[in-house]
């Protein structure tokens, strides 16, 4: 007769896959030791891991091979999951600067049907947030450390009407720019 596992039924490895994650290996380095013997090599890996609904969350990882390293760092990232407010479920709400040490990005909300228009590193951390239309621009450092931890700072510092109108007490109706429908409407002239 065949025991179940502790846990109703359900070992550790069904609990750690989370299929509603998606992650993106952005950047694998050899880094070695040189010790007595000769030398030791060992892999550090950089992952980014999101839900394509707002959450996403980096992290790195090192190790003497690859799948552990890479293991390692989607661990973190899970870990370190931040939640972005998005537009409409698909751009920024306002243009954005991050920075990180010489790491410098811009982003920029973009009209539906522009696309991600970004570089290497950024544009992973876009398409697992879930971001469908942004532009951005890296100034600075081209390190991939640091060009998504600029990114991540800048996606951090976004505010939302909501956010904006809770601290200022006010309604986010009141926050929105007006639209100028009624004036036009007014406009026209009557006919008789």
């Amino acid at each position: 007769m065949a025991r179940e596992p502790r846990g109703g039924g359900r070992d550790r490895r069904d609990r750690d896959e989370n299929p509603e994650f998606a992650d993106r290996l952005v950047a694998i380095n050899r880094v070695s030791k040189t010790v007595k013997g000769g030398k030791r090599f060992g892999f550090a890996a950089l992952v980014v891991v999101g839900d394509q609904k707002g959450r996403v969350g980096f992290g790195k990882g090192k190790a003497r091979e690859v799948p552990e390293a890479i293991r390692k760092a989607t661990e973190q990232a899970k870990r370190g999951m931040v939640r972005i407010p998005l537009r409409e479920g698909r751009t920024l709400h306002h243009d954005i600067n991050g920075r990180h040490g010489a790491g410098k990005v811009v982003m920029r909300a973009a009209p539906a049907g522009t696309g991600i228009i970004a570089g290497g590193p950024m544009r992973a951390v876009f398409e697992m947030l879930g971001v469908q239309d942004v532009v951005a621009k890296s100034l600075g450092s081209q390190n991939p450390y640091n060009m998504i931890r600029a990114t991540m700072d800048g996606l951090q510092r976004e505010q939302s009407p909501r956010m904006v109108a809770s601290r200022r007490s006010k309604k986010v109706a009141d926050i929105l720019p007006k639209t100028d429908a009624a004036p036009a409407a007014e406009a026209q002239p009557a006919e008789a």
